[in-house]
């Protein structure tokens, strides 16, 4: 049994916000234990991690996960994997929602649009600068890109400084004032595995009840509710 009125430091990816707004009061309604939160991008949680920063418990994904595993930073055995995450398109309250469904539609928006947000540093943003050289059109993008190293780039859609935001859906659905599109087309979806662990150095059976508190099937309605997927439909 957990421990009550523990501390629990928690490192976390930046898609996790609106979850962990719901499950986290949860947990510490049913065990009385307090859990301190950082946020970060993938990138930034590794290169942390990297530099001697430790904490109780880790989310991010499942692949990076695994790296820290095998480095002995996070008990392998701890590890439980949460939802994916998928990437998708975002534009002002009250512009036109263009047609992403196809490859050929979402190109048209993409070069249709006066200006677009993304991370220069988080996953979706990454993954979206190596898209935009494949489908051949980075020169005319990054002309009208509005970036930020990480962070819900919707903000920059609401504060009026960008028409459209691309990123992960989760945090396309946490910002107010901009309008949720769809998700990128199914040829060019890039879905992320998000998992947790316990870090090495953390022996508490808080830690422990956390992970299986945020991995329990019966919280997949809310992974579900915030723009994830989990196996578990029913749940």
């Amino acid at each position: 049994m957990a421990e009550a009125n523990a501390a629990i430091r928690l490192l976390t990816s930046n898609g996790m916000h609106a979850v962990l707004d719901v499950l986290l009061p949860a947990f510490r309604g049913i065990t009385g234990n307090h859990v301190t939160v950082r946020y970060g991008t993938g990138q930034e949680i590794l290169e942390r991690i990297a530099a001697g920063e430790t904490a109780d418990v880790v989310i991010c994904s499942r692949a990076a996960l695994q790296d820290l595993a095998r480095a002995r930073k996070v008990e392998a055995a701890s590890v439980r994997d949460l939802a994916t995450s998928s990437v998708g398109v975002a534009v002002r309250t009250g512009l036109p929602k263009p047609d992403v469904r196809s490859v050929e539609a979402f190109k048209r928006a993409l070069l249709g649009a006066e200006s677009i947000a993304f991370t220069g540093k988080g996953a979706s943003g990454i993954y979206f600068q190596r898209l935009i050289e494949q489908l051949g059109i980075a020169a005319e993008i990054r002309a009208k890109a509005v970036m930020q190293d990480g962070g819900l780039v919707g903000d920059l859609v609401a504060q009026g400084r960008a028409t459209m935001a691309i990123q992960q859906i989760p945090e396309l659905l946490a910002v107010e004032g901009i309008d949720y599109v769809g998700p990128l087309p199914p040829e060019l979806q890039h879905t992320t595995q998000i998992a947790t662990g316990v870090f090495a150095g953390s022996a508490r059976p808080a830690a422990t009840a956390l992970v299986e508190h945020l991995a329990d099937v019966r919280n997949g309605h809310v992974y579900r509710e915030k723009g994830m997927e989990t196996p578990h439909h029913g749940a």
